[in-house]
């Protein structure tokens, strides 16, 4: 079997047994396929067994990616790839090494991530008109997703049980189809309930899915995209905001305001807490900024 055909079978294992979303199965099959490539070549060259694989195979890849202008993030991203499919190799007793244990990941700068002020959001919020049925969609989608930090897959992928009204949490299925609670505030319940029930009054068997597109299916995540760039060009907005930002402005704003570190881990669905820490140096950046901007002696 070559180095190719273990690939595929890695990738069968992350989505069989895993559960790894299609996002995801997608990047690492982009980043293994470019591995294979590179040190299939020089396996070739010494016989074609899998079982010689080593780290100056792993190694001169890093080189090869870094030459071709990959930054160190993208880089770092693609050997934590490499490192799970070695491991992989290990497991299936197609190799006797770990060909990754000594190579190093590339040094990052840690880039903090962007966010919106909390009168940013406040705009932002204010500017669907939740008199018509679309706007009043957008503002309950935009809303939760602030709301409960959710991902935009998550947002998208809702449906009606996922929300309860009455105890004031939803559930969405995060990453590796783990579902967690996270509670919502008055405010984006409120929004949520007038849609809901504005849809019933309606539409008919449309399906349980939360969110709809004018076609009666889920809204897509390039919709949803799509519809907030509009929000908050109409809010005044100039930052480059994704979806994934609002998430971030959730965590910023919770830590900023001094929520426990391991709560906001919980309702992120972060398997480590390191990821969540981030939003620790976010918080303490933004108090910097204040200060520098509004002390008489800041600057």
């Amino acid at each position: 079997m070559d180095l190719s055909a273990h690939v595929d079978a890695y990738l069968d294992h992350l989505r069989v047994e895993r559960g790894l979303a299609a996002n995801t199965l997608e990047a690492y099959g982009h980043d293994l396929a470019a591995f294979a490539e590179f040190a299939g070549k020089a396996l070739t060259k010494r016989g074609g067994d899998v079982r010689e694989l080593d780290a100056g195979d792993v190694a001169s890849f890093m080189v090869f990616l870094s030459k071709r202008g990959r930054s160190a993030r993208s880089s770092a991203r693609t050997l934590s790839a490499v490192r799970g499919f070695t491991k992989f190799l290990l497991r299936e007793r197609a190799t006797e090494i770990d060909a990754t244990a000594l190579v190093d990941a590339p040094k990052l700068s840690r880039k903090l991530p962007v966010f919106l002020t909390i009168p940013e959001i406040d705009a932002l919020l204010a500017t669907p008109d939740t008199t018509t049925a679309r706007g009043l969609r957008d503002a309950a989608m935009i809303t939760l997703m602030y709301a409960a930090g959710l991902r935009v897959s998550e947002l998208c992928g809702l449906k009606l049980g996922d929300v309860d009204l009455q105890r004031g949490v939803v559930a969405p299925l995060g990453k590796g189809g783990k579902r967690r609670l996270v509670p919502i505030a008055d405010f984006a319940s409120n929004l949520v309930r007038r849609y809901v029930d504005e849809r019933r009054g309606r539409e008919l068997d449309r399906g349980d899915v939360l969110f709809l597109s004018p076609r009666g299916g889920a809204l897509t995540r390039q919709g949803f995209w799509k519809l907030l760039r509009e929000y908050l060009l109409a809010a005044g907005i100039a930052k480059k905001i994704s979806p994934h930002k609002l998430r971030h402005s959730f965590a910023t704003h919770l830590v900023a305001r001094g929520a426990d570190l391991r709560a906001v881990q919980t309702m992120l669905g972060h398997a480590n807490i390191a990821t969540t820490e981030i939003y620790t140096h976010v918080a303490k950046e933004h108090v910097r900024q204040a200060h520098a901007t509004a002390h008489p002696r800041g600057r």
